[in-house]
């Protein structure tokens, strides 16, 4: 499955361009306004799908909105990009479905409580883990190094007070706050929660000296969580919108990525 997911990425990155179809599927664009897409509540794929008009149907995430098209409950899904290398197509989950017109380019990044010095500690450890390789060595792992975005080097200062990081060393754990969403934060045979993601999250935390803590939490409500320190950081797959930058303190972009529309084959 992750050679797959490079191929799919390097392929789709490489030929795709933005509302460009893809896939061999029936066309969407045609018939976008007769079709129900089904997405993830608070979603980039949301936003988009609003932006253009299209009727939605709200799922808790975009794991269920693969069931939806695959059941036939709604006509389409809008996944990220990412997930769709790892969920759709020959040797996946869902074999008979395939990703045709890309919505949207984006950027991937991890969100803190606004003004936290999480968001710089977390950059600082980005550029360190890119400089040294370690970065690439887990993305590959997940099939996801082509999606990379190059970190700059950069310093770490600890805010003199209200610090998030010396919070979060306190009491001794980094709370994760994700859904399930292959190949960022899923769960292996023995129910540990892996992915890019995931392995990045406890990578920060051990430098911290910290537990790392997985929270599935409703994506709609991501904001909300973090105010109310229920969890420390969002840290799955979130796409880098305005109101995402606005709401939350974000680290550098790290990962490229597309919103798709996921269809059946022929």
């Amino acid at each position: 499955m992750k050679k797959k997911l490079v191929m799919v990425l390097m392929a789709a990155m490489a030929v795709c361009g933005t509302l460009a179809g893809c896939g061999g599927a029936k066309e969407t664009t045609a018939d976008a306004g007769n079709m129900v897409y089904a997405v993830e509540a608070g979603s980039a794929g949301e936003a988009v799908a609003n932006e253009k008009g299209y009727q939605t149907n709200a799922v808790a995430s975009q794991a269920d909105a693969l069931m939806e098209v695959a059941s036939g409950t709604s006509d389409a899904a809008i996944i990220d990009l990412l997930m769709a290398g790892a969920m759709i197509g020959e040797g996946t989950s869902y074999p008979n479905l395939v990703h045709t017109d890309e919505l949207t380019t984006e950027e991937y990044g991890v969100g803190c409580r606004k003004g936290s010095d999480l968001a710089a500690y977390i950059n600082f450890e980005f550029a360190q883990s890119y400089a040294d390789g370690s970065m690439k060595e887990t993305a590959e792992v997940y099939g996801v190094q082509e999606a990379l975005v190059e970190q700059n080097a950069t310093e770490f200062t600890a805010s003199a007070s209200d610090s998030d990081v010396a919070y979060i060393q306190g009491k001794g754990t980094l709370i994760v706050g994700i859904t399930e969403f292959e190949p960022m934060d899923y769960k292996d045979e023995s129910g540990e929660w892996i992915g890019f993601d995931a392995d990045m999250a406890r990578m920060v935390a051990e430098t911290l000296g910290v537990e790392a803590q997985f929270v599935v939490i409703d994506w709609d409500n991501k904001i909300m969580e973090l105010d109310s320190k229920n969890i420390d950081v969002v840290w799955n797959g979130m796409t880098l919108t305005d109101e995402v930058k606005n709401a939350m303190e974000c680290t550098n972009a790290y990962c490229n990525n597309a919103q798709v529309v996921v269809v059946p084959g022929k």
